[in-house]
């Protein structure tokens, strides 16, 4: 029988990875949120694919080449997987708070299950039904409170949810290409033309920002360590550890999060949010796992 990754315990080394890309993925919702103090959200749009695809053009994968045949796909990752979803959280983050839009991200399993199931023939299975009904009501928990302080705030939340759709999107069309090519050399791609998408909107932005190091050194956080560095560390894990022990980062995102908006931003968070966060990441979990799953760990 062939050595399977899912079946040996994490060894030191995952444990970093996994620290590493929870941490600066959790603490990219503060960054931003540091950023939008002196920048427009388009800067931040423009700069954080750009110096992403910085950080990865050094690692020898990320340059394996592509097919032609694929740039098309490569083109819906672009938009989907970055520039959508890059340019409203700066949008949403103007209006709700950090702690919210992290917690928030944890709806992205539910958003790929749902979104493979209607658009790409992915078959679901009873045990990921419930988790998209249990991520459901966990992220109206979440989001009513925001949404119902004012207009902005509703529409704040509805940004967030569209861009972490955006992702579940993405994920299912990116699947079969980085299993193709390896995870860096798909995203150096569509970082590169994320960066080209968001450029006029960051042009728009840089005219309308004020310099602060805060902001840049928050610019330099986002991109390199939260568009670059861990997406490595998560592909990286991947090849380690398998695909659904790597989406553990998934579930430790909002902690972050929300730990650093409440302790560094003095973000306030009811007890209904709270209760939601856990629910919405109780359903996350449902819908990676499958109904053999589930029956072997009873």
């Amino acid at each position: 029988m062939s050595f399977q990754p899912e079946n040996r315990p994490f060894e030191f080394v995952d444990w970093l990875l996994l620290i590493a890309a929870a941490g600066i993925w959790g603490s990219s919702f503060l960054f931003m949120d540091i950023a939008l103090r002196s920048e427009h959200p388009g800067l931040i749009t423009w700069l954080r694919p750009a110096f992403g695809f910085i950080a990865l053009i050094f690692f020898p994968a990320a340059r394996k080449p592509v097919e032609l045949f694929d740039w098309g796909k490569l083109l819906v990752l672009g938009v989907t997987w970055m520039a959508l979803p890059f340019t409203l959280f700066p949008l949403a983050q103007q209006w709700i708070d950090s702690s919210i839009a992290g917690m928030l991200n944890s709806f992205m399993p539910v958003a790929t299950v749902v979104i493979g199931a209607a658009a790409f023939e992915v078959s679901i299975q009873r045990i990921q039904i419930l988790g998209i009904l249990v991520g459901i009501a966990g992220i109206l928990m979440i989001g009513f409170p925001t949404a119902a302080g004012s207009d902005a705030s509703a529409l704040g939340v509805v940004f967030v949810v569209v861009a972490v759709s955006c992702y579940g999107l993405a994920a299912n069309v990116a699947g079969p290409l980085q299993r193709k090519y390896g995870s860096l050399a798909v995203l150096s791609r569509v970082l590169a033309i994320a960066t080209i998408i968001t450029t006029p909107f960051g042009i728009f932005g840089l005219s309308r920002s004020e310099w602060s190091a805060a902001a840049i050194l928050a610019n330099l956080a986002v991109g390199i360590g939260g568009t670059g560095l861990a997406y490595a560390a998560a592909a990286t894990l991947n090849g380690r550890v398998g695909a659904v022990r790597m989406s553990i980062v998934t579930y430790l995102i909002p902690v972050v999060a929300s730990l650093l908006g409440v302790l560094l931003l003095g973000e306030a968070l009811g007890g209904l949010e709270v209760a939601g966060a856990v629910i919405l990441i109780a359903g996350a979990w449902l819908t990676s796992r499958t109904d053999r799953q589930l029956n072997s760990s009873s």
